[in-house]
């Protein structure tokens, strides 16, 4: 969630590090800094908390020049947001390190560095990394020995850049469990936690791996692995447009992203479906073999990833009839797992790089008691290059393209297609779909996309329905079956960036305690394709109407729901129902955003939030 950017080069720097920043402004942060080596060879900083642009003023205003250097975004995980926590820090004037992640035994070491006369001056654990490393130089004399050593020390999850001003020609950095990603230029290279960061000076990159140690300089690049030993890194050029990183015509990212969802989600098809069935190999050469061994699921996820997990498990029992558990990965890590022989472990993450569903995985695969058992683990993911896809035995990429909006919106319909692809291969290679069901299913698949273009076509409507919420401060959302895990993910939408307050409930649980809430100040969202639970879903709205409730109820056009006093209805175009979660979720998300707009709020970057939750 943390963004680091870093450069060694013979032209000033000072602007590639800003511009790196802004381009990963998307991941949420508090504060921002940068330290260069002036061209006299002294180690000068700037700090500024909020915005990147804050940190752009002071250099206007005390401008600062440079040919090594390193800065960073961070988002609050150990004091306060504020300028003396911001980083880069420093030891004396002499050495500076950004960081993403967390040191565990920061308090121990702490306590150490202070009894040997380290000042510290924030409440920061990254100052312990910066003075361990200016101990080690001090009997090392060489930046990455020192380095080697330093990090022998530290426990936790940790990405680091380091210059040294005694060392003017060199960038150091290194890894474990926070990704870092080498820029390679013409007489300079670059560094950064996202190649996004670095699209504006260079297409190739290097992805360091777990462990590793990195030395820039600006006519090579040397990497150790873990135990020390010289490793070559696999070069790889990146050729998707920058124009990704563009609103264009939309004035949010999310917009843009929200109206992208036909595109991409036609784009994680491809290459996916032969004429009536879904291509096993898609997932991986052994991947046939594997899945007619499967007995059992077991998914975890976080967040919107696990909303799209809540939906795949109705798909994959009641399609291929497989049990299937899924857990919330922060919960599933601490938890002891009684694992069911010959089950397959699924990991979902836009990013790759969730910090508790990559330990998740990590765990799964560990073979201690808790997770012995597993038969294979599959990342369902959006980035190819990160730690999740390249820690498990299979993968299916999503196609999402670059996600910027906080709010996941084109990486949760893509993730759902995915996780529905996966459904029908573990049938088909097992042999529990039912007659046909594959080949009419692939069909509708085909058609998805167009569907999903209608239902963006309404969002005047729902931008018209989204008035009602102006001046609301609580909403409740209702579904049935696969429509539940939906309203779950529209709630989450709702209070992400428009800050209501939204709860998610299965429609049949109303007596059970929300109706008590329902009254004519509290909105209550529904989603009603025309399925075998429509006429339930009806006795539902009923029972709010009855106490007063204001309902506001995306229906299929067949589903015989009309609109009436205090129940507004948007008509949806008809859809296989098993596709429906996928369609439905595009307008709740045209809500939401709305909705924020009305209000006001920071669409893109809501409050307190980050986009790669990186940190537990």
């Amino acid at each position: 969630m943390c963004g680091i950017v870093g450069a060694v080069a013979e032209r000033n720097i000072a602007a590639i590090l800003v511009e790196g920043l802004k381009r990963l402004e998307y991941r949420g942060y508090d504060s921002a800094g940068l330290a260069l080596i002036d061209d006299g060879g002294a180690l000068r900083r700037h700090r500024r908390t909020g915005k990147v642009s804050s940190l752009e003023r002071a250099l206007a205003e005390e401008p600062l020049s440079g040919r090594l250097g390193i800065a960073h975004t961070r988002w609050a995980t150990h004091g306060a947001p504020c300028e003396h926590n911001a980083h880069p820090h420093f030891s004396g004037d002499e050495l500076a390190v950004v960081h993403n992640g967390i040191i565990e035994n920061h308090g121990p070491l702490r306590e150490r560095l202070q009894g040997l006369g380290y000042v510290f001056t924030s409440e920061t654990d990254t100052e312990v990394i910066v003075h361990l490393l200016h101990h080690k130089l001090q009997s090392l004399g060489d930046l990455t020995a020192a380095l080697k050593a330093a990090v022998g020390e530290l426990h936790g999850a940790y990405g680091l850049a380091v210059i040294s001003r005694a060392q003017p020609d060199r960038l150091l950095a290194t890894r474990s469990g926070s990704p870092l990603v080498i820029g390679l230029g013409l007489g300079e290279n670059f560094l950064a936690s996202d190649q996004i960061a670095l699209r504006q000076v260079t297409d190739r990159f290097m992805y360091l791996e777990e462990g590793d140690i990195a030395e820039l300089r600006r006519d090579s690049v040397q990497v150790w692995d873990v135990h020390g030993q010289p490793v070559t890194r696999e070069t790889v050029q990146y050729h998707e447009g920058a124009e990704a990183a563009d609103k264009g015509e939309y004035r949010h990212f999310m917009l843009k992203e929200i109206h992208e969802q036909p595109k991409v989600v036609q784009r994680t098809l491809e290459g996916r479906l032969g004429s009536d069935h879904v291509l096993v190999q898609a997932f991986g050469p052994q991947a046939a073999e594997l899945f007619a061994r499967v007995k059992n699921v077991q998914i975890v996820a976080c967040g919107t990833s696990y909303h799209a997990g809540m939906v795949a498990r109705y798909w994959l029992e009641d399609l291929a009839g497989i049990p299937c558990q899924v857990e919330v990965a922060s919960e599933f890590r601490y938890r002891k797992v009684a694992v069911q022989a010959d089950t397959l472990f699924v990991s979902i993450s836009q990013s790759g790089e969730t910090a508790d569903t990559l330990a998740a995985l990590r765990n799964a695969k560990s073979g201690d008691s808790k997770a012995s058992s597993y038969l294979s683990s599959l990342a369902i993911c959006n980035v190819g290059t990160s730690s999740l896809v390249r820690e498990s035995d299979l993968t299916l990429l999503t196609q999402a393209g670059l996600e910027i909006g906080v709010a996941s919106t084109k990486a949760f319909t893509t993730q759902l297609v995915a996780l529905l692809l996966l459904t029908l291969a573990l049938g088909q290679v097992r042999g529990t779909l039912g007659a046909g069901v594959e080949a009419r299913l692939v069909e509708e698949l085909r058609r998805l996309p167009t569907r999903l273009g209608e239902a963006l076509a309404m969002d005047k409507t729902i931008e018209k329905v989204s008035e009602f919420f102006a001046d609301k401060h609580h909403s409740l959302f209702l579904g049935r079956g696969t429509q539940f895990p939906v309203a779950m993910e529209g709630a989450l939408k709702l209070k992400e960036i428009s800050y209501i307050h939204a709860e998610a409930y299965p429609a049949g649980e109303l007596k059970h305690g929300p109706l008590a809430l329902v009254d004519g100040d509290m909105p209550v969202v529904t989603v009603a394709p025309n399925n075998e639970l429509v006429e339930k879903l009806k006795s539902n709205l009923q029972e709010v109407r009855a106490r007063g409730g204001e309902l506001i109820v995306f229906a299929d056009r067949e589903a015989g729901i009309d609109p009436g006093p205090g129940t507004q209805v948007v008509a949806m175009p008809h859809i296989d129902d098993v596709l429906a979660p996928i369609l439905y979720t595009l307008p709740l998300q045209l809500l939401s955003y709305y909705v924020a707009v009305l209000r006001g709020t920071d669409v893109d970057q809501p409050r307190n939030l980050a986009k790669s939750v990186t940190v537990e």
